[in-house]
């Protein structure tokens, strides 16, 4: 069994992440870190998980040179903190879901935790930085285009549910404001616009075109649906090749006919893509749960990759359908 530890277990990420290893076969949950919640059960704040754990949060650090990995599901700034004040066992597994070390940078050892993009190198990996969101459903709409050299300015709107912006009330989150509401956020600023460049920059060299991307709040709670286009010359069966063959060995990302929709993907660890051309332009659609397929479902993608355990296990979920 792989022996885990979560710091910073009171937010939505990692709720779901102890949904999927309480029921994933080959996990152990050894402790979850929340100095704010210290005593209380796991489902005075996760009340979803009624009657499938007795674990109770903790403040105390001694079981840390028990575990293998230890998940990160602090805020911003956080792990880095923690990381800098803390002696870790050399041999301890670690994977980060906050933008502490998805920047390659010659201070650390964190591997980028996109799976379509870095599967080889997160299978020898010690540190993973799982990538944020919106970047994972935005990158899985370029990466083919860009590994053929062939990505030029991308336009970019996406919409994602409340859930995106953490458990912690803000005006822009508060039922009544958002509730029966859309609105435009960081236009063209949005941080993840870095991991996203440079994922690209990684598969094509030469890119210099702007991403314009326009993030927009949407009125549901969970879900990322992005729409993608860039000026192509493929046809669109070419454009369809190019991405079957490219995700054909990566399990969680699919290339769909039809035009998909957010309740194909909310509770899977799925992305679904769908192309559409018009003109010159390559339409491409991709529809993710940014809590699952945008954090804590691909942590456990990364976990199964660097213990060698198959890509789906604990986490062949079932879609919400209705």
């Amino acid at each position: 069994m792989i022996k885990t530890g979560i710091i910073g277990g009171a937010g939505y990420t990692a709720g779901e992440l102890l949904r999927l290893l309480i029921n994933h076969p080959e996990v152990e949950i050894t402790f979850v870190h929340s100095g704010s919640n210290a005593g209380n059960k796991i489902t005075a704040v996760h009340s979803g998980l009624l009657g499938e754990t007795d674990l109770v949060f903790t403040d105390s650090l001694e079981l840390l040179p028990a575990i293998d990995l230890l998940f990160f599901c602090t805020a911003h700034g956080d792990t880095k903190k923690f990381i800098d004040s803390h002696e870790l066992p050399a041999s301890l597994k670690i994977i980060d879901l906050s933008t502490d070390y998805r920047a390659k940078r010659d201070d650390h050892d964190f591997v980028y935790g996109l799976p379509e993009l870095n599967h080889d190198d997160i299978v020898k990996a010690q540190h993973i930085a799982n990538p944020g969101c919106f970047a994972t459903a935005i990158q899985l709409a370029v990466l083919p285009l860009a590994k053929n050299g062939l990505l030029n300015e991308v336009h970019v709107n996406a919409i994602t549910g409340s859930t995106g912006a953490g458990v912690k009330p803000g005006s822009t989150t508060h039922f009544s404001w958002r509730n029966d509401n859309i609105s435009v956020y960081k236009a063209f600023e949005h941080q993840h616009l870095a991991e996203i460049t440079q994922s690209i920059k990684q598969l094509q060299s030469s890119f210099e075109a702007p991403i314009n991307f326009i993030p927009v709040r949407g009125d549901f709670a969970r879900g990322i649906f992005a729409t993608v286009y860039t000026e192509c010359d493929l046809t669109i069966e070419e454009a369809k090749k190019l991405y079957s063959d490219y995700y054909l060995a990566h399990p969680f990302t699919i290339v769909a006919d039809s035009n998909p929709d957010l309740k194909q993907v909310i509770n899977t660890n799925k992305c679904v893509l769908h192309l559409e051309k018009h003109g010159n332009k390559l339409l491409i659609i991709s529809v993710i749960d940014n809590l699952l397929k945008g954090a804590s479902g691909q942590a456990v993608h990364n976990m199964n990759l660097i213990f060698g355990l198959p890509e789906n296990t604990g986490l062949k979920l079932k879609p919400i359908a209705f």
